[in-house]
């Protein structure tokens, strides 16, 4: 029996989403692709996930980027073994419409970052909005070694760190450590690898305090507003500053701050 390329589970408010598959460095296929987008959208339509944590099976690679070969190659269909040029087009196009899932979700994606995070698997860490990575971790845009370019991960880098950075590994193909990943900043914390899940949980139960309406609002506003000229972008987050105090959660925040008790949060 096949196994399943992606797991979900829900545990305390929190959806967990593993690329499995172990044996090829949980590198992309296009099943992982529309697997991902589907649990994406039942994470964010479930009222009860409030956060998600995307993680890859065993200690070798959260996801080593596209498969180049192997029986689940990017460049076949889940279907067919001999898709169309055209077909082939939009199967590649799900890794960006992943990634618009991604920024639009509505909820945080923290990245659990474990071995190899390479080509489509770096870009994939780097559209989450918080990356915490095992001192084991490697990142890298491999594309060129193989003739490529890294044309829809240029995206989730060049907002994760200084462009001339990413173009540097781009351009390079080099593979940066956990260490230096976090001092250039697109890796948010770096931990002993026995640490690693101990700290995304402690990192999970602190994003699963905030209110939910001002989390949606609040990332929301960010991403929409990301790379705007300022005046337009100040327009519409004072928009948003007027929304969000009509939320009952914002009523409700304030009065638990007056009253020094712990808010209770309705997502309102």
């Amino acid at each position: 029996m096949a196994q399943d390329e992606v797991l979900f589970e829900k545990v305390n408010g929190a959806a967990y989403l593993t690329i499995n598959r172990p044996e090829r460095r949980n590198a992309l296929s296009p099943q992982v692709l529309l697997d991902l987008r589907k649990f994406f959208q039942i994470a964010k339509n479930d009222p009860e996930v409030r956060c998600v944590v995307l993680r890859g099976t065993g200690e070798k690679a959260f996801c080593a980027g596209a498969d180049l070969g192997g029986n689940h190659s990017i460049m076949d269909s889940p279907s067919t073994q001999s898709p169309s040029l055209v077909e082939q087009h939009y199967l590649r196009g799900e890794l960006a419409d992943l990634f618009l899932d991604m920024w639009r979700l509505g909820k945080p994606v923290v990245a659990r970052v474990q071995g190899y995070a390479m080509a489509g698997g770096f870009g994939l860490a780097m559209a989450c909005d918080i990356v915490i990575a095992s001192q084991s971790a490697v990142f890298g845009a491999s594309e060129v070694a193989v003739g490529l370019w890294p044309f829809m991960i240029s995206v989730p880098l060049t907002r994760s760190m200084p462009p001339k950075v990413a173009l540097e590994l781009m351009m390079t193909g080099r593979r940066v450590s956990a260490d230096e990943a976090k001092s250039i900043g697109f890796v948010n914390k770096v931990v002993e690898d026995s640490q690693l899940d101990s700290e995304v949980q402690q990192v999970v139960e602190e994003l699963k305090k905030a209110s939910p309406a001002a989390m949606k609002l609040g990332r929301d506003s960010l991403y929409a507003t990301w790379g705007m000229e300022p005046h337009q972008a100040l327009e519409i987050l004072r928009g948003a500053l007027s929304l969000i105090t009509m939320t009952e959660d914002a009523r409700e925040g304030i009065t638990a701050f007056l009253e020094k008790r712990p808010p209770n949060w309705s997502g309102r």
